[in-house]
C-alpha cells in the first residue's frame, strides 16, 4: 500500500468516526454513547479510533470543533448576504430558525455537551471557545450598529438565541425562533434609535 492510499484511508476512517460521533453524540449525549457504539457505526477498528484521536474525550472535542467550524461557516455566510448591522443580526436568528426547523434538531450541541462535561476538561474548553465566539460576534455587530453598550446588547442577543434554542428543543415550540427574532429586532431597533438620538443631541 502506497503512502497516498494509506493517507486516503486514514482520512476516510477519521471522517467516518466523526460522522458517527456527530450523529450519536448529538442525538443521545456524550456520556450515554460509548466508544463501542461509535466504532460499530463508523465501521472501523477500535485501534483506529485511538490511533486517530487517542481518547474518547479527544474525539468529543474533535466532534465539537467540527460542529463549531460548520456553524461559523453558516453564520458568516449569512452575514455576507447583508450590509447593515441590523439585517446581519437578524440573519443570525434566521440561521437558527433553519436549524430548529430540522426534524432532527436536538438543541444546542455545545450547551448539551457543556452540561455533561467536567469543568476542567478539554470538552468544556471547546464549549467555552464556541460560546465565546458567538458572544463576540453578536457584540461586534452591536458595536457596528452603534449601540451605546454593545457588550450588554451582545449578551442580550445571545441570551435570546440560547433561550430560543432551549424552547425549540425542550418545549418543541415551533414559534421559538420567530419570537426570538421579533424580540431581537425590538432590541436592535431601540439600540439604533438611542444611538441616533445621542448623535443628534
Amino acid at each position: 500500500m502506497n503512502a497516498k492510499t494509506a493517507s486516503t484511508e486514514r482520512r476516510s476512517a477519521r471522517d467516518r468516526l466523526l460522522d458517527a460521533a456527530d450523529e450519536l453524540f448529538y442525538e443521545e449525549g456524550i456520556q450515554t454513547v460509548g466508544i463501542d457504539r461509535i466504532i460499530e457505526q463508523a465501521g472501523v477498528a477500535k485501534a483506529s479510533l485511538y490511533d486517530l484521536f487517542g481518547s474518547k474525550e479527544a474525539l468529543v472535542r474533535a466532534y465539537l470543533q467540527r460542529r463549531h467550524e460548520r456553524r461559523q461557516e453558516r453564520m458568516l455566510g449569512r452575514l455576507a448576504l447583508h450590509e447593515h448591522p441590523r439585517e446581519k443580526i437578524l440573519g443570525l436568528f434566521d440561521v437558527f430558525a433553519e436549524s430548529a426547523a430540522n426534524p432532527k434538531f436536538s438543541g444546542c450541541a455545545f450547551a448539551r455537551a457543556g452540561a455533561e462535561a467536567r469543568p476542567d476538561s478539554s470538552v468544556k474548553a471547546a464549549v467555552d471557545e464556541s460560546r465565546a465566539w458567538t458572544l463576540a460576534l453578536f457584540t461586534r455587530l452591536a458595536t457596528d450598529l452603534g449601540a451605546a453598550d454593545p457588550a450588554l446588547l451582545g449578551l442580550q442577543l445571545v441570551s435570546l438565541y440560547d433561550g430560543a434554542s432551549m424552547s425549540a428543543f425542550i418545549d418543541r415550540n415551533p414559534e421559538a425562533a420567530n419570537v426570538a427574532r421579533t424580540t431581537a429586532a425590538m432590541l436592535v431597533d431601540a439600540a439604533a434609535a438611542n444611538a441616533r438620538m445621542a448623535r443628534a443631541g
